[in-house]
């Protein structure tokens, strides 16, 4: 049977990755200890969403093995050898914040750890096809010197600059703040590149935007729609950081980047390079994302404003969709924000009426 092996695996990508190939008929093996317990505490655990796929996916293997364990990743890879034909790499420190907290956690997890699952894969099951799962943070904060123009509720960019669409692949990575975070995700991205250059490996890299769904456990650091719908269903007080409010992200679903997944997966290439979010279709501003969190709830949000952005953060970023639909044009977005909200809303509200405010 072909095996595909999902790191963060009870994470929201993750997640929803081990369900999806499990109904494709595949041996599902998932890698994940926690970590976002460690980063963000224990309203992030993933433990929930773990237990829930032992118990509803057939077959699925979990193992509480972290990334950064170079011998426990390649005895795993050693087991199942050939038979691998997909690895998912989801796992991840995730925020930029917590980053300047612990940059050696950050950078081991993010770079090292996926320097052990390339090696990994090249010794064991080198035609596997190996999906990483970058970031927007690659490029910095180069997407604030756009030209961008105050809305009411939005910042957007001049209509006449050529990133109207989203901004594209051709963005420089170079002579901007990136946040030790994205130092993190840069070394990654471009060892899995050259793994696909240099060694001919099946590699795909996706550059995402705001990823999101109702699997999300979302915290104040990282998970934007989620931890916001958390807080406006439970009454948890939130805080806007800088920008007016009006600061603009796209934001896929997980069952659309999933969908992605396996467009690469079923006709890949080699080093492979997309920008990936909600695109044009699904985007908006802290602002209209309150507004839509209201209308779902039917309560008033407790929040807060801070002039304070925090450093390196967008103002702006919408991802153009263009070369993934063009190299694969039979997806789509099929989630915009207000049903995405509302999915969360739905699938969570018992479990965080169950617990405590935090």
């Amino acid at each position: 049977m072909s095996v595909a092996i999902i790191t963060g695996s009870a994470g929201l990508i993750g997640s929803e990755a081990v369900r999806f190939f499990a109904k494709q008929g595949m041996q599902v093996v998932g890698i994940d200890n926690d970590m976002r317990k460690f980063f963000f505490g224990e309203e992030a655990s993933t433990t929930w969403n773990r237990k829930r796929l032992e118990a509803e996916v057939p077959g699925y293997a979990h193992h509480d093995l972290d990334i950064r364990d170079r011998e426990g990743i390649a005895a795993l890879f050693k087991r199942f050898g050939t038979d691998v034909k997909l690895v998912g790499h989801t796992a991840a420190q995730p925020s930029h914040d917590w980053a300047t907290k612990d940059p050696f956690s950050d950078f081991t997890v993010n770079a090292n750890g996926t320097l052990n699952l390339l090696q990994a894969s090249r010794g064991n099951c080198p035609e596997a096809v190996f999906i990483f799962t970058s970031t927007n943070k690659v490029y910095g904060d180069l997407p604030n010197f756009l030209p961008l123009v105050e809305k009411e509720k939005r910042w957007e960019i001049d209509p006449s600059h050529r990133y109207n669409p989203g901004i594209a692949e051709d963005m420089s990575i170079d002579q901007s703040k990136h946040s030790l975070f994205g130092v993190s995700k840069v070394a990654a991205d471009v060892l899995v590149q050259e793994y696909g250059r240099y060694f001919g490996m099946k590699t795909a890299i996706f550059r995402g935007g705001c990823l999101t769904g109702p699997n999300h456990s979302g915290t104040a650091l990282h998970g934007f729609l989620a931890y916001l719908m958390k807080c406006a269903a439970t009454g948890t007080a939130y805080t806007i950081f800088g920008y007016k409010g009006k600061q603009v992200r796209d934001n896929i679903h997980s069952t659309d980047l999933i969908a992605a997944f396996d467009e690469v997966f079923r006709n890949p290439g080699k080093a492979e390079v997309f920008n990936i979010g909600g695109g044009r279709e699904s985007n908006c501003s802290m602002i209209e994302a309150i507004d839509l969190c209201e209308a779902i709830t039917g309560k008033k949000m407790n929040y807060n404003y801070s002039e304070d952005n925090r450093s390196g953060d967008h103002i702006w970023y919408i991802s153009d969709l263009a070369k993934f639909k063009a190299r694969y044009p039979g997806w789509k977005i099929r989630y915009d924000v207000p049903r995405i909200l509302g999915e969360i809303y739905e699938f969570n509200r018992e479990r965080w009426a169950a617990a405590p405010a935090a």
